[in-house]
């Protein structure tokens, strides 16, 4: 699974979604959506201007953790 980061990273740094739309020129719809994890797929380039507005690398922003479940699954016959 991957997991977003960006509620963390804009809590940090204290700033709104509303801020972070302003600043990249992302719609603030697009932003909700990234912020509460609820996008199947991400713009390449609205992941280019969010790393640039927040000064951060796209590990910050997400992080893939294996799915345990999944493994075990494929594991037995």
């Amino acid at each position: 699974m991957i997991r977003i980061h960006l509620s963390r990273l804009l809590g940090e740094k204290r700033w709104t979604q509303a801020d972070l739309a302003r600043c990249t020129n992302i719609r603030p719809s697009t932003i909700n959506e990234i912020y509460h994890e609820l996008v199947d797929r991400i713009n390449l380039e609205h992941l280019d201007r969010i790393c640039e507005a927040l000064d951060c690398d796209l590990t910050d922003i997400m992080e893939y953790i294996p799915n345990k479940d999944l493994h075990n699954k494929k594991k037995k016959p």
